[in-house]
């Protein structure tokens, strides 16, 4: 049978033990379809059902903690499915009534209508290696807990180090000579050092892991060039280049600034214009990465050995728009600090331009 001409859009809302369905025909009606259960053999028997109208079938559903496995089923079966962010779903400033039933008529009427934008689904792959790197930053916040709780229980005891940087060899060997004056105490001393050697420890295999995996992995060449810039080391550019995925979906810099959340808000209105924090929106791993990038620029552009070595096997091209961007950065840190601009301001004003150039190196690399 072939298809009708008239789409039919299906809202979804996806829960871990449901699904509600509704339907929205072009020029018809939204209605509730169903519920059906959230494993993909119910998703498979309802989509048979609705695949019987002969109609050509768009399915939209809200990212949630489910993933993307409905999106790459309903996509390998030939249908359209659109995966969008819940702070973008246009909702009604008095609607004080939420339910599975409403929003999935609610998401289908909006599809219908074109007021939902999909946000864009990774790769297979990219997405396995996003999972790796999000688990290390897991461990390095655990890795700092453990060591928080280690000092505090010695700044208790009043035992103080008195070397310049924690962490660092000689703060080892200090800790490892420390002892305290009571039996108790001296246990929950070894077994806080013990939690932090774990710690410590599983941060080095993820980051063996992550260095490993990358071998393989098809932006590996965008990573590499992506390493030219000042502050942006492997581990920096794996992230950004596994939670941004593609950037040559963004058509120009500003649009990666304002995913990433480091435009401003604004409150403009006749006269007035006032320009508040940055918005915050989009993905804030790869903002925080690119803030972290930031700090290098507060010092004299030069390319020192360190960065020489990580320019090596990168491309000129991008050798060069990362010279330009150590020039320009760097002058702009030193002249907004001059100005007394707060340091964090100055730090998140770099990583916004920052972006554009990491968007500049990125974009014209092909994945392999």
């Amino acid at each position: 049978m072939g298809r009708k001409s008239s789409k039919l859009y299906v809202g979804m809302d996806v829960h871990k033990e449901s699904i509600d369905l509704a339907v929205a025909e072009e020029g018809g009606e939204v209605r509730h379809h169903g519920r059906i259960g959230g494993d993909m053999n119910a998703l498979g028997r309802a989509v048979r059902k609705l695949e019987s109208s002969g109609r050509a079938l768009v399915f939209v559903y809200e990212a949630g903690p489910c993933g993307f496995g409905i999106y790459r089923n309903l996509t390998a079966r030939g249908h359209a499915c659109w995966v969008v962010a819940p702070s973008n779903t246009p909702r009604r400033v008095r609607d004080r009534i939420k339910t599975d039933r409403r929003d999935s008529l609610k998401l289908a009427g909006l599809a219908r209508a074109g007021e939902l934008t999909p946000i864009y689904v990774p790769d297979v792959g990219d997405e396995a290696m996003r999972d790796l790197v999000r688990s290390r930053e897991d461990a390095l916040v655990v890795q700092r807990q453990a060591r928080q709780r280690l000092t505090a229980l010695l700044l208790r005891n009043d035992v103080r180090y008195t070397g310049k940087t924690a962490w660092t060899t000689a703060h080892r060997c200090w800790i490892a000579r420390v002892t305290l004056p009571q039996p108790a105490q001296r246990l929950a001393f070894e077994e806080y050092v013990q939690t932090v050697e774990e710690a410590s420890a599983r941060v080095q295999r993820l980051t063996q892991s992550i260095e490993q995996q990358l071998a393989q992995w098809r932006w590996r060449a965008v990573v590499t060039a992506l390493q030219a810039c000042r502050g942006i080391q492997l581990i920096h550019a794996v992230r950004i280049v596994a939670e941004l995925g593609d950037l040559s979906r963004f058509g120009h810099a500003r649009q990666l600034m304002s995913y990433l959340g480091l435009i401003p808000t604004e409150d403009s209105s006749g006269e007035h214009r006032h320009q508040g924090a940055i918005t915050k929106a989009g993905n804030s791993s790869a903002r925080r990465a690119l803030v972290e990038a930031a700090w290098a620029y507060r010092h004299a552009a030069k390319v020192s050995h360190v960065i020489a070595r990580r320019q090596a096997p990168a491309p000129k091209a991008a050798r060069d728009i990362a010279w330009k961007a150590q020039v320009r950065l760097c002058a702009r840190f030193r002249r907004l600090s001059a100005r007394g601009v707060n340091r964090n301001k100055i730090v998140v004003a770099i990583a916004r331009e920052l972006a554009g150039f990491v968007w500049a190196i990125a974009r014209p690399i092909k994945p392999v």
